[in-house]
């Protein structure tokens, strides 16, 4: 039994071995060779999707090979490559990806798997970026799609369950400059009377708070320097005022892991994360959960879950409110819909947070609410299944790739297939 954990600590792998193939050939084999198999990312999910009863396969041996292609704005990488790694290569050739994660020191495939993303009105979530990617099938084939072919759409945001994938092919753009500034003890009704303009005033806009009260705690605006909407240095934004010194989202934590701030342009790579490659992600010591909502109903499910403070705030480190444009990707939760992503993270009590998952969850149903794959959260398939308009063949498409179940494990099983 591997004696692996997950980053924050509260999962622990079931797997009864963990492999690191050097190569696609040897990766293929050990596909080939076994009766059930998963990738393991960077472990920062909060649940099991990532294990297995059988082989769990890390891809940090694979050839990173980071491969730009100037002429179709492309780069190809390994899928166990971590979007800090990649960011810092495209920054020195000046290119740039369209957004990136909190955290910088997620793996791409797990990030594209989950339908990980960053913050903007109009930036889609990372797996939009995705133009082709490699498939280890369960026979071990290698597969090839890429954008425009059948199932393309639904392979991406893939959760593991059609095989493993090796490289992935990402859209690329020219580098841009970012000033990020953060503004405090915003007033909560002037966001919510003005809420298109606050998410708008920024390439990307992260409101921070805890849920209680009357002001929001921080608002994280990350401007590019050649769309700048607000200048370094403005004096007010929705009653608050501009921070003085680096911020940590959490309240007496150092900003000094954080990207840098006080309107100091940088590159993208050093700007649109939350965390410094370099330093420890975030606290660790933490649990984290997200609804995905659509962009109509934004005001009434923030006003619903400030409403819940006093059961979510106690268990709460710092919540974040993020936008996230529409995109065609199966089982995206911003799957035919502008959104919202509500996040909460948690204090690590694990009994807790799950005791009050249902609630939560019962009271955003009514405005749709998709969670994020790779954080915690209650509802099995009966509940997720008509939330997404091409489940079925989502289900319908693993069936054909994945015929046995290699590839399927128990979250699968449970908030997928129906098990």
């Amino acid at each position: 039994m591997v004696t692996e954990r997950n980053w924050a600590g509260n999962y622990g792998y079931q797997a009864p071995q963990i492999a690191h193939p050097a190569s696609v050939a040897e990766l293929q084999d050990m596909v080939t060779g076994a009766a059930k198999i998963r990738a393991l990312g960077s472990r920062h999910s909060f649940n099991d999707i990532a294990d297995t009863a059988g082989t769990l396969v890390v891809l940090d041996r694979l050839d990173a090979g980071i491969s730009v292609d100037a002429q179709n704005m492309t780069v190809t990488v390994s899928g166990g490559t971590r979007y800090g790694t990649l960011a810092a290569e495209l920054q020195r050739r000046g290119f740039a990806l369209h957004n990136l994660a909190s955290l910088p020191h997620i793996s791409v495939a797990g990030a594209v798997a989950t339908a990980t993303h960053g913050s903007g009105d109009r930036n889609g979530n990372l797996a939009t970026a995705v133009a082709a990617l490699e498939l280890i099938t369960a026979d071990g084939a290698v597969v090839t799609a890429r954008g425009g072919d059948p199932d393309f759409a639904g392979m991406v945001v893939g959760l593991g369950a059609l095989g493993i994938v090796s490289r992935l092919t990402l859209d690329i753009e020219p580098s841009f400059e970012i000033v990020q500034s953060v503004f405090e003890g915003l007033d909560w009704e002037q966001v919510l009377e003005s809420f298109d303009d606050v998410t708008s005033a920024a390439y990307s806009v992260s409101l921070f708070t805890d849920w209680s009260g009357t002001k929001v705690g921080q608002a994280w605006l990350k401007n590019r320097t050649d769309q700048a909407v607000l200048s370094a240095g403005f004096p007010e934004f929705f009653s608050g005022t501009p921070a003085t010194q680096a911020r940590h989202p959490l309240p007496g934590v150092s900003g000094s892991n954080c990207t840098e701030q006080l309107g100091v342009p940088g590159p993208w790579s050093d700007r649109l994360a939350h965390f410094r490659m370099e330093f420890t992600p975030s606290k660790g010591e933490e649990l984290q959960s997200e609804y995905l909502i659509p962009r109509e109903h934004a005001v009434e499910a923030i006003r619903t879950i400030r409403g819940l403070s006093k059961i979510v705030t106690p268990l709460l480190l710092v919540g974040e409110v993020r936008t996230i444009a529409a995109d065609d990707l199966w089982l995206s939760p911003n799957y035919g819909r502008d959104g919202i992503g509500l996040h909460f993270t948690w204090r690590r009590d694990e009994p807790a947070v799950t005791a009050i998952l249902p609630r939560l969850e019962a009271e955003l149903a009514p405005f749709g609410a998709r969670p994020h794959w790779g954080k915690l959260f209650h509802g099995g398939a009966a509940a997720l299944a008509p939330l997404y308009p091409r489940f079925a063949e989502f289900t319908a498409l693993a069936g054909r790739l994945d015929p046995a179940g290699k590839f399927r494990n128990a979250f699968l099983d449970r908030t997928v297939f129906g098990r």
